[in-house]
Order: C-alpha cells, then sequence, then structure tokens
C-alpha cells in the first residue's frame, strides 16, 4: 500500500509531462469542435464517437503510467515482434476483407468490429521503444558501421508499412530515428552526412519525375501526379485541380478563406457542406480549424504543438535513464514530423500524404496510439533515477567538468 501511495505522489508532482497532457487534450477537445464542423449531417454522431475515444484513450494513458519503464524496456523486442507480425498479417493474400479493410487502396486495417485497428500505429511506439533499448548502454553506433543496427531496426516496419501502402507514416520513422541518435550521443559530423544523402535521394526523385520515363521511377503513378499537382498549383497553375489536385486546391482554399479570425461554427458548417472536401474530419481537418477559427484558431494550433513539444523535450532532459530520455526524444519526434507534415500538405507546401492531425483528427486507432506515447512520458517524467545506473554513452572527446 505505501508502494501505491509513493507511486501516486510520485505521478502527480508537477512535471514536464503533465503540460505534455494539458496540450494533447486541449488539441482533442479542438479537434471534437472541428469534427462536428466537418460532418454537417453526421456531426453529433462522429463528435460523440471521437469524445468516446477519449474517454478510452485517457483511460490508456493512466495504464501506461503504472510500469516501471525496466519493465516497459523488457517488453520492447517482444511489442516490437508483435506488431510486426500485425504487419505482415494485413498483407497477406486472401485474408477476408470483413477482417482487413482496404481503405483507398491501403491494406492498413485490422477490422476488430468494435473498432479498425491500424498495426502502424502500434509500430511506431513499438520502433521507438525498441530503437531507445537497443542505444541506451551501447557506445558502437558513434562509427558509421554503428550506424548499421539502428537503420536495419528501422527498415523492417518501414518496408512492411510501404507495402500497405502507406507512404505518409513511413515518412514518420526516419525523422524519429535521426533525433534520437542524436539524443543517445551519435556523431554529428556522420549524422550531418545521412541527412545530406536524405535530401539528395529527394532531390533526386522529383528531378526523376519530371527528366525520366515511367519506367525508372521509383514513385508510385499517384504519388508522382501529387508531387506534380502541388508544384503546379504552386505556379498558378490550375489544370490539376479538378483532378489529382482537387483535394489539396479546396484544402487551401478552404483554410484562406477563414481569414484572421474565421467564419464560426455555423457558417464554416455550410462552407464545408457545400465544398465538398474530401477526408476533412480526418487528413484535411485543419483546413476546417482555418475555415472556423481563421488564422488565430491556425496559430493557436501551431502553438499547442509547439509546448507539446517542448514539453517532451524539457521531460527527456530531465530523465537520467537513458532509455526514457531517448524514448522521449524519440517520441517527440515522431508527433511533431505528423504534425507538421499534414500541415504543411494542408496548406500547399507539401503533397498529399495521406496522414492524420495527432489528437485533433478523427479516428480511435491514431487517439489510442498518441495517448498511449503521452502516458510513457508522463510515467518516465515522474520517476526517479536508480541509486546505481550504467553510463549511457561516453564521448570521444575528454570533458571539463566545472564546481
Amino acid at each position: 500500500m505505501n508502494l501505491v501511495l509513493k507511486r501516486l505522489r510520485a505521478v502527480f508532482v508537477f512535471h514536464g509531462g503533465w503540460i505534455a497532457l494539458l496540450a494533447a487534450v486541449s488539441l482533442t477537445c479542438l479537434g471534437i469542435a472541428a469534427i462536428s464542423t466537418a460532418e454537417y449531417g453526421e456531426s453529433t454522431q462522429l463528435a460523440r464517437s471521437q469524445t468516446l475515444w477519449t474517454i478510452i484513450a485517457l483511460g490508456l494513458l493512466a495504464l501506461c503510467i503504472l510500469p516501471h519503464p525496466r519493465q516497459i524496456s523488457l517488453a520492447s523486442y517482444p511489442l516490437l515482434l508483435m506488431a510486426l507480425i500485425l504487419l505482415v498479417f494485413v498483407l497477406i493474400p486472401g485474408v477476408p476483407s470483413s477482417i482487413v479493410k482496404p481503405r483507398n487502396g491501403a491494406r492498413s486495417w485490422i477490422n476488430l468490429y468494435f473498432m479498425n485497428f491500424q498495426p502502424s500505429e502500434m509500430a511506431k511506439i513499438a520502433f521507438v521503444l525498441a530503437l531507445a533499448y537497443y542505444l541506451q548502454y551501447r557506445e558502437n553506433y558513434r562509427t558509421l558501421r554503428g550506424l548499421i543496427p539502428p537503420f536495419i531496426i528501422m527498415f523492417i516496419p518501414v518496408i512492411l508499412i510501404l507495402k500497405e501502402p502507406d507512404l505518409g507514416t513511413a515518412m514518420l520513422f526516419p525523422p524519429a530515428l535521426f533525433v534520437m541518435l542524436v539524443a543517445a550521443g551519435a556523431k554529428l559530423k556522420h549524422m550531418s552526412i545521412l541527412l545530406s544523402l536524405a535530401i539528395l535521394a529527394v532531390a533526386l526523385n522529383v528531378a526523376a519525375i519530371f527528366y525520366l520515363p515511367d519506367s525508372m521511377q521509383i514513385l508510385k503513378q499517384h504519388q508522382r501526379d501529387r508531387i506534380t499537382s502541388m508544384i503546379s498549383q504552386a505556379q498558378g497553375d490550375t489544370r490539376y485541380i479538378k483532378g489529382i489536385g482537387f483535394q489539396q486546391h479546396k484544402a487551401i482554399t478552404l483554410a484562406g478563406a477563414g481569414g484572421i479570425k474565421g467564419y464560426g461554427a455555423e457558417r464554416s458548417r455550410i462552407i464545408m457542406r457545400f465544398n465538398h472536401l474530401p477526408e476533412d474530419h480526418n487528413d484535411m481537418i485543419f483546413s476546417v480549424v482555418m475555415n472556423r477559427w481563421g488564422f488565430i484558431g491556425g496559430a493557436a494550433t501551431v502553438g499547442l504543438y509547439l509546448l507539446l513539444f517542448l514539453s517532451f523535450m524539457m521531460v527527456a532532459m530531465r530523465a537520467s535513464d537513458p532509455f526514457c530520455r531517448i524514448a522521449t526524444v524519440g517520441f517527440a519526434g515522431l508527433i511533431f514530423t505528423q504534425a507538421v507534415i499534414n500541415i504543411t500538405m494542408t496548406i500547399g507546401l507539401m503533397p498529399i500524404t495521406g496522414i492524420t492531425l495527432p489528437f485533433v483528427s478523427y479516428g480511435g486507432s491514431s487517439l489510442l496510439a498518441t495517448y498511449a506515447i503521452v502516458g510513457l512520458v508522463v510515467n518516465f517524467a515522474s520517476r526517479r533515477p536508480a541509486l546505481v545506473m550504467r553510463p549511457s554513452f561516453e564521448f570521444d572527446e575528454p570533458v571539463t567538468t566545472y564546481r
């Protein structure tokens, strides 16, 4: 009993994890209001459903606060293995569509009857935990050869997710890997080389769209069309807005139409109803936020994500346990990258990739995953460091200490 009381006291001490929870709940409330605006005729049903999933997600968050980080770290590899098995399962030919539900051409969902479960959401969390467990006491990743195992840990789920195909989710893994390696102590010159190669690969892929024949392309046709459409719209070319560029054109138009203060709930609901923006309650929810609350609402949303990111960083900086520190940085990279990609594709700075806005978009699977992440961060923030702990890594250079 005394141990339970001590644990409760430790949890309820003010720390960065509670700031993260406050930001997450604020974003979710904003999302529920935006969903009720977007879905006009079905608004009550979807908003109530999202509210119910929020309550369930908060329960999952409470469960994630309970286990010790040591137990979480030991469970990370089995959790990753389970996620990989589920990712393989959705790709097996012949599985009935009543079980694996294709959506927009992607086999990403498992029908559990009470919800549609997306294994890639589980894979994101498992990947961060498994990589943090691998990196916590190693030093070999301070060489280029030592970076190979972390990249293998990343590529296995990424390849399976790309096979669904789900490019948007797959894009979240490399930034998370990068920030985790930096937090663990990888050499910045090595990371700079890898970052430069990644930027070069993206640039070459974009150039290939315009200068190479179809037989030499890496990206699929619809992915190339989205990039071409985005660039054309940025140049004022409107030939794609009734085809592949329709969704992004509508999103940009509706977001910009909100002006400074937005149209308000009732008028914005009418506007959304007659403009027929695809996925307005899901991937394109930021356009709804901008239309209803204007630039002020968009800026407030971005501000909440910055607050969430900074609170994660606060927890990471205060964590003495290397597993907690590295995992928290990885979670910050995941959520912040996802938010940046969603917002920038909505306002036309990136091509449409089919990715939700964390905490805001409609969806139980995504909401459960993001609140599980916040629960783990609150857990890590409320733990005191062990009396005896191995150092996470040692730098090659001598470190000067001051008294």
